[in-house]
């Protein structure tokens, strides 16, 4: 049972996990650095411990320490208590859902344990917006994507946005960072994938003529908001496809583009 400490001192040492929270580029480096990750809102919670991940800590504010007395009464972790205004001036902003939970990191597994099982994968080259990797982590789980691998300027899916964006699906698909770019394609070709690179140019086939459900393993590759996939990502493919638009749209924010391409890689598949 982990003990319920009552803190009313911002500068508490005890609460630096918390710290600074709004400060991107110090989180970024930081949370990796230290292994550890925020997760925010009793939902998050749960499906962070629900996933195995390890509690370091939980910051509550008094309403919420009976929501998560369960989660309370089966961690060790210490949970310290404390006023609204109190975390606002630890973190920096306004905890609306009133609980906070600092988690350990897990090793990541490699891009070749999870090609080894997996028939249905997303690359993600320079995504680097943490809303864009919540949402497209949601939409992999939801739509049975096997794993992600992502580029090494990808932005952290651990990241307090990201999994906050993704209801916790950051913790249902398993993903890896390829060492290489794009050279670690190649490991991906090796496993027996079609590389498929979206992108809205007029010279790629569309989705439904290229009919990536009836293939048996596919990377679906996506680029940046914007700058879309890289010259050397869009050489380094096996096909370009593309999502059809009408009325003289371009093309789809890229977490929106995700959506509709997982689903026509899976149609038909599974879903656990």
């Amino acid at each position: 049972m982990a003990d319920l400490i009552t803190v009313d001192d911002p500068d508490d040492p005890r609460l630096s996990d918390y710290t600074g929270l709004t400060d991107v580029e110090l989180r970024r480096k930081r949370e990796p650095a230290e292994g550890l990750f925020i997760a925010e809102g009793e939902k998050v919670i749960r499906r962070a411990k629900h996933a195995g991940y390890e509690m370091r800590s939980m910051l509550l504010s008094a309403k919420w320490v009976d929501v998560m007395r369960d989660v309370i009464d089966e961690v060790p972790a210490p949970v310290y208590a404390v006023s609204p205004d109190l975390a606002e001036r630890v973190t920096g902003y306004h905890v609306h859902r009133g609980a906070l939970a600092s988690m350990q990191r897990k090793p990541l597994p490699t891009a070749d344990e999870l090609l080894t099982t997996a028939r249905r994968v997303v690359v993600m080259e320079s995504v680097n917006d943490h809303t864009n990797i919540g949402a497209i982590f949601r939409s992999a789980a939801a739509l049975g994507i096997d794993a992600v691998l992502l580029s090494p300027d990808c932005a952290d899916p651990l990241y307090r946005r990201s999994v906050k964006v993704s209801m916790g699906a950051v913790f249902s698909v398993p993903y890896a960072r390829l060492e290489r770019w794009p050279k670690s394609l190649e490991t991906v070709r090796e496993a027996g994938f079609n590389l498929l690179a979206l992108t809205p140019d007029e010279k790629a086939a569309t989705l439904d003529e290229m009919a990536p459900h009836r293939m048996d393993r596919v990377a679906l590759m996506l680029g940046a908001e914007g700058d879309g996939l890289s010259t050397q990502a869009l050489v380094a493919a096996d096909e370009w496809v593309r999502i059809p638009m009408a009325h003289g749209v371009d093309s789809l924010n890229v977490g929106a583009a995700a959506a509709v391409a997982f689903y026509a890689v899976t149609a038909g598949r599974p879903q656990a």
